[in-house]
């Protein structure tokens, strides 16, 4: 009996839905949209893709550029400094060397005339 009353109820929703249903779509505008704009804006020319990229990239380029060129500006200025005070510490050690070597060659020189 229950197989007799479930093709029935299957048909019954099948042919609802086969029926084409009817859309009702209402439009309405605002009185916003109907006014027309009192001042027009001015239309910019659109920059193109190539003049666009070109600028980027030159401007890129520019920036990259400077950023390596302070970069190795400051390397250098720290590696001269470094330099600078080496060549001052081995100054100073010259100096001590020479006039340790004058006091022993002064001291040989008293020993001689001693004999």
């Amino acid at each position: 009996m229950a197989l007799r009353i479930l093709p029935s109820t299957l048909r019954a929703f099948s042919r609802a839905a086969t029926k084409p249903t009817q859309l009702t779509r209402t439009f309405k505008t605002s009185s916003q949209l109907l006014e027309t704009p009192s001042a027009a804006i001015p239309l910019r020319k659109p920059v193109g893709a190539l003049r666009g990229g070109m600028l980027g990239f030159l401007l890129g380029t520019t920036t990259a550029g400077a950023g390596t060129y302070y970069y190795i500006l400051n390397e250098y200025r720290v590696s001269n400094e470094l330099l600078t005070e080496d060549i001052y510490a081995l100054q100073a050690a010259v100096h001590k060397v020479h006039s340790y070597l004058t006091t022993l060659e002064e001291k040989i020189d008293a020993q001689e005339k001693k004999k």
